[in-house]
């Protein structure tokens, strides 16, 4: 079995993974604990999925109890430029690294299925991929097959690629050599919790998401909290501030999938074009994209938070006739934007 790992490996980068390693499916059994805490105190708002099936989320043993290995894989969507400038560009919408192309999901997954595929040809098994929608909790995991660890921002960071990558998973039936846990290399530094705009920590390696923008952009249902509107500045999906603070990050590389490399039109985009989108032209345009699943209303109600925040009068006219918009979580929006630029 060392030999088929050792091939593995070769396999997966060759696939075009940016790293890879394994773990037993029992090798956190701390994390239902942990599951179970963070749903208690109810710090996952309006993400209610997460209630559901917490026995297979907690213990990837229970998910799948023929699996004997755990197989996790790193793919690189490293940015080839400053991540944050766009904040200081008050009339331009900035949007998160990932989701300025298409949607993850898919490239990631063809991949696991090339490896898996692999896998099997080499040496008959079973095998079950994930790419987090099923209820996989793979940051634990990840940690445990030495990809990196969880940074206090809760992501994982890796001394070779910085915080920059999605996760997968191959379950398999084969028993493979496990690859040593990856240590936490955080230290004293606590330069994430310090960049947070909404002050979303409540302490080192807990976060509270309903105060956190990738979730306020994304997950939140309804009109964002008063008192938070204001921290959002101009991003309107998603946040990178944390990740982007974090030192490991010198040793980032860009993306060398072109999925993941910028569409044009999303690089710097204008509040005002985006404010006008009706639901068929949202459709259009985030075809493909993972910014398309939580709909054109949502998505203007992200951007109208920017133009008020943004202290350009001129953006004024083109929230103007969301006041009169269909959607009440929009209309709220747009008269708040319009009475922050007054």
């Amino acid at each position: 079995m060392k030999a088929l790992a050792r091939n593995l490996r070769l396999q997966a980068l060759e696939t075009g993974f940016s790293d890879i390693g394994i773990c037993a499916p029992d090798a956190r059994p701390d994390t239902a604990g942990r599951l179970k805490r963070f749903l208690d105190a109810g710090l996952h708002g309006d993400m209610g999925w997460m209630e559901q099936r917490t026995k297979w989320r907690g213990s990837p043993a229970a998910l799948w109890p023929e699996a004997r290995s755990v197989i996790m894989l790193a793919d690189n969507y490293g940015p080839d430029e400053d991540p944050l400038k766009l904040l200081a560009m008050k009339d331009r919408g900035n949007i998160s690294v990932y989701a300025r192309n298409k949607d993850y999901h898919d490239p990631v997954k063809k991949r696991l299925k090339r490896l898996a595929r692999w896998l099997i040809a080499q040496q008959p098994c079973e095998v079950k991929v994930f790419v987090d929608t099923a209820p996989v909790m793979e940051k634990p995991l990840a940690q445990a097959a030495g990809l990196g660890w969880q940074g206090k921002h809760t992501n994982v960071v890796s001394r070779r690629l910085g915080s920059w990558f999605f996760l997968g998973a191959i379950f398999t039936t084969l028993d493979l050599p496990k690859d040593a846990a990856e240590p936490d290399h955080c230290g004293s530094c606590q330069s994430c919790l310090d960049a947070c705009p909404t002050d979303a920590f409540i302490a080192p390696y807990r976060l509270d998401p309903r105060r956190c923008i990738s979730y306020l952009t994304i997950e939140q249902k309804g009109p964002v909290p008063l008192e938070l509107r204001a921290r959002m500045g101009n991003r309107i999906y998603g946040c990178d501030d944390c990740l982007a603070a974090c030192p490991w990050n010198k040793f980032a590389q860009v993306a060398r999938d072109a999925n993941y490399w910028a569409r044009i039109e999303l690089r710097c985009p204008k509040l005002e074009h985006l404010v006008a989108l009706d639901d068929a032209e949202f459709r259009e345009v985030f075809s493909g994209s993972p910014i398309k699943r939580i709909g054109r209303d949502s998505f203007v109600r992200n951007v109208l938070y920017a133009i008020g925040n943004s202290g350009d009068k001129k953006l004024a006219q083109a929230a103007q006739p969301l006041v009169s918009d269909p959607d009440a979580t929009v209309r709220d929006a747009a008269i708040w934007a319009l009475e922050r630029l007054a």
